[in-house]
């Protein structure tokens, strides 16, 4: 299908003026009215008659909105001079005279006063009848809880120091002064109060601690923000620019307050199970971190890319927007080592690149040319874990130079999640549970005394930040904001033009050289060709880099070295450039592969020996030589004759074939290549990984192939694990 053509600008036909604006405007009527009368010969009585409309429908619309009788006086008075002064001028064929027009110039400025003037007072006067009205409801309130306290409870010398409404009209919180000899309310309050005030289902006390000892906050829900609906709000005025200084918003805590977390200094993990609205929130947090003009968003989801692509939708499919919302987003687990590469190797950059910039505090000032950058990881359980090694590092040392990860899972136990991500993330969002257990993982303090069922609609869940004093608040209910694919896609026209671009100090490494490419190598794998729009082509005409892959584990090599692996090719051959932009999956550069297949027709000797593998002094006996074929092992040379090799026949088969394949394979076209039923298959390679306690990340489950369909399958680098895992088992 084609790509749509890009959508014209909507004209903006709405024109806001002040109130001075519009005594110009009439004056500047009268004006053009008398010049032109006078030369027509307009009948001096039309003026007259055209004010004294003017002022009787001012004086009916300022009764209309209970204006101030002097306000409407002045109102009226302003009509009848400027119809005055235009019959004046009609009659005596003078418009255009100094005279007449300074009398008109020092009318307009005084209509101009008056007008600002009426208006400001009318505020003030709007703004005082508010404080009235909301100061007697108040006292009437502050009277009602200090009976009902009295009358509950039976206390005495007590004292309401005050009753605050919430916005939204959904509830208020009462400060009471309790007696010294009474400092807290028995612990079957909440439920007393909620009777007493017949609070609707969904209402609620809270009662909590002041600020002193002895002051105590009741605070009163009556009505259910958590059962509604809550749009995320996308008005002009929602969508302004923001800093990433601001927090990002999530949604709205029970008092209709903003709940957001703060992404500067903490990482933060978002848990729930299926259902509970977890991509959602997701989602509304990206609106939140791209709403800003300081913060560059990456995504890691290896499981399709589905949180990045509808926010790629209006710049790869439809070309309305010049820009990728989403900087980079690695959909396969190569692509998510190369992304995770090139941060950590940025980290490294800022730190050394920007010690000028560090004079007043030891952490970087985020501005738009020096932006955050947030990666945000899906689905974390899917990761295998060399990522989740390299995510720790992320986690671990990026907070100085502004480089923060929020990570999304299921669970927040140790089989999802790594230890570091736990700790170093201050920000948790915990959605809709049905085990209280789940909560208490998230959330270690406070998290005993959540109920679950306080917040038990989807979209619904728990949440703790650091505030402004970085102090984090014990657990809190919210109601995560609703956003859908349409909002994203017109959030995304907005906030395209505001994205910041990654300076040249983070980028100067040489995992960056694989930076400028990336579109490259990931929109093949998630368009057809012919739904790309011509946005597009600046980011996918140029070469694109693929990086070596390690045949042993499949991970690309995208530094001189290869710190997974000792064998890796050294010195490493820069990946060569390709002009196929629809080639899926990570290449083997062509100067790597005639190495590997110069030295699968090399005989080693042993002079070679001791240049590839280190010896410990000893015989030729004790040298290892390993003869490679395209990744396949096919001789080990430098042990015993007689000791048969540890890792088995079919392990050291399955991960040379899925090695040749790019590093990924289902189940079923692995079978082909090993001449076995996929099931068979599948049951003998499942026990030889249990036998070595390796296991195949997520679900099992790879995306390979043309189509990238996700499937039951292997990774070259869980096999490479099991082989590992054998020959340190029999000592090798």
């Amino acid at each position: 299908m084609a790509a749509k053509p890009a959508a014209a600008p909507v004209l903006d036909w709405s024109w806001n003026h002040t109130p001075a604006t519009s005594a110009a405007l009439v004056a500047g009527g009268a004006y053009a009215l008398a010049a032109t009368g006078s030369v027509t010969g307009l009948p001096p009585t039309h003026a007259l008659m055209v004010a004294g409309a003017g002022a009787a429908a001012q004086s009916v619309a300022d009764l209309v909105q209970h204006r101030p009788a002097g306000h409407i006086v002045a109102r009226c008075a302003a009509w009848l001079t400027a119809g005055g002064w235009t019959a004046s001028a009609l009659a005596e064929h003078t418009p255009l005279t100094w005279g007449m027009t300074g009398w008109w110039a020092a009318g307009t400025v005084a209509g101009m006063t008056l007008a600002r003037g009426l208006v400001q007072a009318e505020e003030t006067a709007r703004t005082e009848r508010h404080q009235r009205k909301l100061q007697k409801w108040a006292n009437k309130q502050a009277g009602e809880w200090h009976d009902r306290l009295h009358r509950l409870f039976r206390l005495e010398g007590h004292q309401v120091d005050g009753v605050r409404p919430w916005k939204g009209d959904v509830g208020y919180t009462v400060l009471v002064t309790m007696p010294s000899n009474t400092p807290e309310l028995p612990a079957d309050a909440v439920r007393k109060l909620a009777v007493d005030l017949r609070l609707p289902k969904g209402g609620g006390i809270q009662i909590l601690d002041g600020e002193t000892y002895g002051q105590t906050l009741i605070r009163v829900t009556a009505v259910d923000v958590l059962a509604q609906q809550i749009d995320l709000p996308d008005t002009p005025p929602d969508t302004t620019v923001t800093s990433i200084y601001d927090g990002i918003p999530l949604g709205l805590k029970p008092d209709a307050e903003e709940a957001r977390i703060a992404v500067v200094d903490d990482c933060v993990l978002v848990v729930g199970q299926t259902g509970s609205g977890k991509t959602n929130t997701v989602n509304v947090a990206n609106a939140g971190a791209l709403r800003t003009n300081n913060t560059v968003v990456m995504h890691i989801d290896v499981t399709g890319a589905g949180i990045s692509l509808p926010w790629l939708h209006s710049w790869a499919a439809e070309g309305t927007a010049g820009v990728p919302l989403i900087d980079w987003t690695a959909d396969t687990v190569e692509e998510a080592h190369i992304l995770c590469d090139t941060v950590i190797a940025g980290i490294g950059a800022r730190k050394t690149g920007h010690q000028d910039r560090l004079t007043e505090d030891d952490k970087l000032t985020v501005t738009h040319d020096l932006p955050e950058v947030l990666v945000v990881v899906d689905e974390i359980a899917e990761l295998p874990p060399v990522l989740l090694r390299k995510l720790d590092t992320i986690v671990n040392t990026g907070r100085a130079v502004r480089v923060r990860v929020l990570i999304c899972g299921l669970r927040a136990t140790q089989d999802v999640i790594t230890a570091a991500m736990k700790k170093q993330s201050r920000g948790r969002v915990g959605m809709r549970v049905s085990d209280p257990e789940e909560l208490s993982h998230l959330f270690p303090t406070g998290g005993a005394r959540i109920n679950p069922k306080s917040a038990p609609y989807k979209g619904c869940g728990f949440y703790s930040s650091p505030d402004a004093n970085d102090v984090v608040s014990d657990p809190t209910a919210f109601k995560a904001y609703r956003i859908t694919p349409k909002q994203i896609r017109a959030l995304s026209l907005t906030y395209a033009e505001r994205r910041p671009k990654l300076e040249d100090v983070f980028l100067d490494t040489e995992p960056g050289q694989y930076y400028a490419s990336r579109w490259g190598r990931i929109l093949p794998r998630l368009y057809k060709p012919a739904q790309l729009a011509p946005t597009t082509t600046p980011y996918t005409s140029g070469d694109t880099l693929y990086p070596p892959i390690n045949p042993l584990t499949g991970i690309p090599i995208t530094t001189a070295t290869d710190p997974d692996n000792d064998n890796a090719p050294t010195p490493r051959v820069v990946a060569a450039t390709t002009q196929e932009a629809a080639r899926p999956g990570p290449m083997v550069g062509s100067d790597l592969l005639s190495t590997i297949l110069a030295a699968a027709r090399t005989t080693p000797t042993q002079d070679q020996a001791p240049a590839l593998v280190p010896t410990s002094g000893g015989g030729d006996d004790e040298a290892t030589v390993i003869q490679a074929d395209f990744g396949r092992v096919i001789q080990q040379a430098g042990i015993s004759e007689n000791r048969p090799n540890p890792v088995p026949r079919l392990l050291a088969d399955a991960h040379n074939a899925v090695v040749a394949a790019g590093g990924r394979m289902h189940t079923a076209d692995l079978a082909t290549v090993v001449e076995m039923d996929p099931l068979v298959l599948g049951t003998e390679l499942g026990k030889l990984l249990r036998e070595v306690n390796i296991e195949r990340p997520g679900k099992g489950t790879v995306r390979a192939g043309k189509a990238n369909e996700s499937k039951p399958g292997y990774l070259a680098e869980t096999l490479a694990a099991a082989i590992r895992a054998y020959n340190q088992r029999d000592g090798q």
